[in-house]
């Protein structure tokens, strides 16, 4: 299925993110003076210090590390047209949700071989986050499972009992509007990767591959189960419409009109960063249940992901499982970018229990490493994300604005993603 799944899709897959013309940087020789020399590409906060810590220990085998802009503003288009080009660096950090349209544009190579001995070192549902059909083209970076943020101080004083399961949830959003009219529980799940965290709790998957077909369910049961909760609490009015990641939400935030979150681990650093007002008023506890189901989604993380390009990918693969491993490093990625480890070493690691002064001296990392064992195992991203999300975003807008409804959203991205797959060359299965 791989190799149908990667060469009947590069020639349109990538065709937008490769009408750039020209090379917009490469990898640097990858062998000078005996020593091995390799270009990795990133973004992310404390990637370059982790590479001299390596630098400093592994004279034989050196990483130059390049900032370049996030993924998501540039940094993609920026690396896959270096692979058009031949010129892709050595080592590229690349987010879970977008390694399969790398695989479509034949960006990266299987680094099978050279991971095989350490993939106990992870557990194996990240794995399934770095390839397809059990192929592994990275190393997993970081996780990203999600939990309940919520304003400790207004639940206690309204003596509101804090949510475990959804049910609970539904209740206590009821709750906070009855004790305040222009409070309410939680914004409404407008961003697509976001709304992924809760189809991926309940086990709603949006693709899976079937032999040499892609597999698209984003219309299944499962999936109208999660839309139609949603849909329930923005009938009755228990949920608050600010758009995704706006100024306005962290206000609310701040302010108490909006009482909790449920996001992922990286949602610390956001509420963090854009509510200063409410420090000490916040706390974390679990993401509520499914009825008695135990398990979490998950929503973000990345991979060092090796390009077809690497002409030394298993000095490179060593290099990403150090990156990901050593506890020196890890220290350094949980200090600056505030990761939660992917790899099971990294969460031993003892910067995970540090108390966090904004969340009232919670140690609230602690929580997120329990959750990391609890997320449903079963996601699989697909290789034509960019529409996907696009579709969906656009529909829950409309849910927002009140002129749409969670399941049309589904709907829309369901027939968009078919056709697209079927548009860029892939067998879709039925």
């Amino acid at each position: 299925m791989k190799k149908k799944f990667l060469l009947a899709s590069v020639a349109v897959a990538t065709a937008a993110a490769f009408a750039l013309s020209g090379c917009s940087g490469g990898s640097s020789p990858e062998a000078s003076g005996g020593k091995t020399q390799i270009t990795f590409w990133g973004w992310a906060a404390g990637y370059d210090k982790s590479v001299d810590l390596w630098n400093k220990s592994h004279p034989d085998i050196q990483v130059k590390y390049e900032q370049i802009a996030n993924g998501g503003a540039g940094g993609y288009d920026k690396i896959l047209t270096a692979a058009k080009a031949g010129t892709a660096p050595c080592l590229a950090q690349v987010g879970y949700e977008t390694l399969p349209s790398f695989l479509a544009a034949d960006a990266l190579q299987n680094v099978n071989e050279y991971v095989k001995d350490s993939r106990d070192q992870f557990a194996d549902w990240v794995w399934g986050n770095v390839g397809v059909n059990g192929d592994a083209y990275g190393v997993p970076v970081d996780t990203a499972p999600m939990g309940l943020f919520y304003r400790k101080d207004l639940f206690e004083k309204a003596g509101i009992a804090l949510p475990k399961t959804w049910d609970q949830f539904a209740s206590a959003a009821a709750a906070v509007k009855a004790a305040d009219p222009n409070a309410r529980i939680m914004n409404l799940p407008s961003d697509p990767y976001l709304y992924a965290g809760f189809a991926w709790q309940n086990k709603a998957p949006w693709f899976a591959t079937k032999g040499d077909a892609w597999g698209v369910s984003l219309d299944s049961k499962a999936n109208s189960e999660v839309a139609s909760y949603w849909q329930g609490l923005q009938a009755q009015g228990l949920l608050s419409s600010y758009p995704a990641f706006d100024a306005a939400l962290y206000s609310a935030w701040s302010n108490g009109t909006v009482w909790a979150e449920v996001g992922p681990v990286w949602s610390a650093t956001l509420i963090r960063d854009n509510a200063a007002a409410s420090s000490g008023s916040w706390a974390v506890a679990p993401m509520p249940r499914w009825g008695s189901t135990d398990s979490v989604g998950n929503s973000g993380g990345s991979a060092t992901a090796v390009t077809k390009d690497c002409k030394s990918p298993k000095e490179a693969t060593e290099f990403a499982l150090w990156m990901s491993t050593n506890a020196d490093s890890v220290s350094n990625l949980i200090d600056a970018a505030a990761i939660l480890p992917a790899s099971k070493a990294g969460l031993k690691n003892k910067a995970l229990d540090a108390p966090v002064a904004y969340f009232g001296g919670q140690p609230i990392y602690q929580l997120f490493r329990d959750e990391s064992a609890k997320v449903a195992t079963s996601w699989q991203w697909g290789p034509v994300m960019s529409v996907t999300a696009s579709t969906l975003g656009d529909g829950l807008g409309k849910v927002a604005n009140g002129s749409g409804t969670y399941q049309q959203a589904l709907d829309a991205a369901q027939k968009a993603t078919t056709d697209a797959l079927k548009t860029q060359g892939f067998t879709v299965a039925k």
